[in-house]
């Protein structure tokens, strides 16, 4: 949660409204001054000890201490009916201030209600108690039912503002996440190719040296460039902007292959893949490929592509990890972008990986 905004919408600004309810109280000892003798004085003294309660409850409530809080509040009440007998109708000023604190905590018919009765009670009671010969309250219930209403309507700006604050800093926390998920998709496919390919080029090289030492060079140059290649795409993960594409998966996976002894049948052109679709495609071979050379003990493997669909298919041992990581995020890429991903052994022999995307539409609606 912003700490600066927590502190302006619960702190300075409650502040505010706390210190501007100290006017009623000082309302009531000014109604109660001209009457002097032993009402005045009497009076006052209640209505001072009312003000230490609110300001007592307004402590409480800022420091989240709900039973002293609530005892204050408590207090605040017996103090506005023990000076109703001095302050008359003036009294009702201090249960404006009950009232208000209520409108803090009440919401919908439990607020109307409230609300109602103490403004009915401030024009209903000076005229029913005959001994104060004065008429209904007018004054006192108007400045009740709007504090209560100015507070209530505070309150729900409040409610509203840390809800907005909390909705905030939980769609923070799922875009962190989101880009924590991206970033690990990311890296295990692409560090996945690149790490296979190290590895059967390592071993190629090493087979060679005894036979071939200038191929075994040759090889060993290869892996320095593939580890170059992945530190590159290491940090183009992680900045967001990894760089794969179709043509350049197809030239990579084809050496993958022929490095694993795979006979390789993958096109030679990209031209025909419609172009929303050449970086997911890229990303579909590039997984397809590594699987074959880490997992399909295969000796041949086919890639097919069309405007909307790429197959990647090894006549190896049919038991790719379907269950891994993945698969499992080339499947979460698919679904963002729309199309479909089947993957599954295949009769009679080997493993078929295919995605396809929903066919692009003309003009009039139908399938161009």
């Amino acid at each position: 949660m912003d700490d600066n905004v927590d502190r302006w919408v619960l702190g300075r600004r409650r502040f505010v409204l706390d210190a501007g309810m100290l006017v009623y109280p000082a309302v009531t000892v000014a109604g109660l001054v001209p009457r002097g003798g032993t009402t005045a004085v009497v009076g006052c003294v209640l209505v001072g000890l009312f003000s230490c309660c609110y300001v007592v409850a307004a402590i409480a409530a800022d420091r989240v201490a709900p039973r002293v809080f609530w005892w204050s509040l408590g207090a605040q009440a017996v103090l506005f009916l023990a000076a109703l007998p001095f302050a008359q109708a003036d009294a009702f000023f201090l249960a404006a201030v009950v009232v208000a604190f209520l409108m803090r905590l009440l919401r919908g018919r439990a607020a109307v209600a409230v609300l109602l009765g103490a403004g009915l009670a401030a024009i209903v009671v000076p005229p029913a108690v005959r001994p104060w010969h004065s008429g209904p309250a007018w004054s006192q219930a108007i400045a009740l039912v709007f504090t209560a209403l100015m507070v209530y309507a505070f309150s729900e700006a409040v409610r509203a503002n840390r809800a907005l604050v909390e909705a905030r800093a939980e769609v923070q926390r799922l875009a962190a996440e989101a880009e924590r998920a991206r970033i690990s998709r990311d890296l295990h496919d692409l560090l996945g190719h690149s790490l296979t390919a190290i590895t059967v080029k390592s071993n190629l090289a090493r087979r060679l040296g005894k036979t071939d030492a200038e191929r075994a060079f040759e090889e060993i140059g290869e892996v320095e460039r593939l580890s170059r290649q992945a530190l590159a795409d290491v940090r183009a993960a992680v900045s967001g902007s990894p760089d794969v594409t179709l043509a350049g998966e197809l030239a990579r996976g084809r050496e993958l292959l022929r490095a694993s002894g795979v006979t390789a049948d993958l096109p030679t052109a990209t031209d025909v893949v419609d172009g929303a679709h050449q970086e997911l495609f890229g990303w579909v071979v590039r997984e397809g490929l590594t699987n074959v050379a880490r997992h399909a003990r295969a000796t041949s493997c086919t890639v097919r592509i069309s405007a909307s669909e790429v197959e990647v298919r090894d006549d190896g041992a049919g038991a790719v990890a379907a269950a891994g990581n993945g698969l499992d995020g080339l499947r979460s890429r698919v679904a963002e972008a729309g199309g479909r991903m089947e993957a599954g052994p295949v009769q009679p022999r080997g493993w078929r990986l295919c995605v396809s995307m929903p066919a692009p539409r003309s003009m009039n609606g139908a399938p161009a």
